[in-house]
């Protein structure tokens, strides 16, 4: 045989050989923050993602395949999100994504999934513009600020609260959760006053803190994630702050912020889009347990379950529309979401269609709880 068609043979057997390796699994990107400020929040929705995928790879895979998750730090930041996103898809040839924690991350990521037209599964983001764009490869299991602000309407007669001021971290999240409540509390007839930011790295709040102590609101409602927030909670205490603390964003991890912030914790009220104190209220028991349980067996901390179970809702929500699409092409499975029902941890995952006709992003539409943090331990109050 002469040596070029020795070479040609194994150059043949080398593609045939590559091509079984790829087929051997199924690609999932996620895109999350892993370093940043945003990187305990980042790092829980990956944990959560592999219980998800361990699980699933454990009872088979989908389509006869394991499934592998391609994990890319976006760094807490807009361009790597993008960036990220953009690597996922050209070098990694995954045909779905989850992701990017943060609104900004995710606003940054979209023009990727259009340009390529992959479809991404997103996870934690709250910005309203994420499903409302026109963007027919975006589908959302976290609620948007406007679909926690409804949920909180009702609980808010309730309540002892006659003007509100805001302290948000300022990006579209922040932003978005101060317009998208305001407009809710001024509907019923709530007053609203100040409306002050805080840079993502900030660690020092005092400054907007002392205004909002000195305004004539009864109630502050912090829209951050969990580590600035354990700052904001002990900087409103040294000040002597008196006035009732509301977070949104279901990003508070109330068993961290216990950990962290200690006594100045105490009193705080959070909207939470996930209970595992009480696994047997939830809408998935089972499955509740089970992830709670995993998640202890891994080692990890307790306080971490409140933002990991998204990662695992997230990872079980692509799988289904995998296995509904027939195949891990993209288009299939983009066509494939609108079609899932998934028990999720925290209700269940369908999607409905939102943004401009023919353009339409995907919206599920989870339960949210009202939570309180009391002599040092969560209680879910009665409303």
């Amino acid at each position: 045989m002469s040596r070029s068609r020795v070479l040609a043979g194994a150059a043949i057997l080398a593609v045939l050989t590559g091509t079984a390796v790829a087929q051997e699994s199924i690609k999932i990107g996620v895109n999350e923050p892993l370093t940043g400020p945003f990187a305990a929040s980042g790092t829980y929705v990956v944990n959560g993602a592999r219980i998800a995928a361990d699980e699933i790879n454990g009872k088979g895979g989908i389509l006869g395949k394991k499934i592998e998750l391609v994990i890319e730090d976006n760094k807490s930041n807009p361009t790597e999100a993008a960036a990220v996103t953009e690597k996922l898809v050209t070098r990694d040839k995954v045909p779905v994504i989850m992701g990017a924690w943060g609104s900004s991350l995710t606003l940054a990521s979209m023009p990727k999934l259009m340009e390529y037209q992959v479809p991404m599964l997103v996870e934690t983001s709250s910005s309203g513009k994420i499903t409302t764009s026109g963007n027919p490869y975006i589908f959302r299991i976290s609620p948007p600020s406007s679909v926690e602000a409804a949920a909180f309407k009702p609980m808010v007669p309730k309540m002892t609260i006659k003007k509100v001021d805001f302290l948000v971290i300022n990006n579209d999240w922040g932003r978005g959760a101060a317009e998208d409540f305001g407009k809710m509390l001024k509907s019923e007839n709530i007053q609203v006053g100040l409306v002050e930011t805080m840079d993502q790295s900030a660690q020092d709040m005092s400054a907007q803190l002392a205004k909002i102590k000195a305004s004539d609101a009864d109630t502050l409602m912090v829209t951050t994630a969990v580590e600035q927030l354990t700052l904001v909670l002990k900087q409103a205490a040294a000040l002597g702050m008196k006035k009732q603390i509301i977070t949104t964003g279901g990003s508070q991890n109330p068993d961290q912020l216990i950990a962290q912030a200690g006594t100045a914790a105490n009193g705080t009220i959070h909207l939470a889009t996930f209970a595992p104190w009480q696994p047997d209220s939830t809408p998935n028991p089972e499955a509740a347990k089970y992830f709670i349980g995993e998640w202890k067996k891994r080692g990890f901390d307790f306080p971490g379950v409140t933002e990991s179970f998204r990662g695992y809702d997230g990872i079980r929500t692509i799988a289904a529309a995998i296995q509904k699409a027939g195949k891990p092409e993209p288009e299939a499975i983009r066509a494939a979401f609108w079609t899932v029902d998934v028990k999720g941890l925290n209700g269940d995952i369908k999607f409905q269609k939102q943004g401009p006709a023919g353009k339409e992003s995907g919206q599920s539409v989870p339960n949210v709880y009202l939570i309180k943090i009391d002599d040092g331990k969560v209680v879910v109050p009665t409303m």
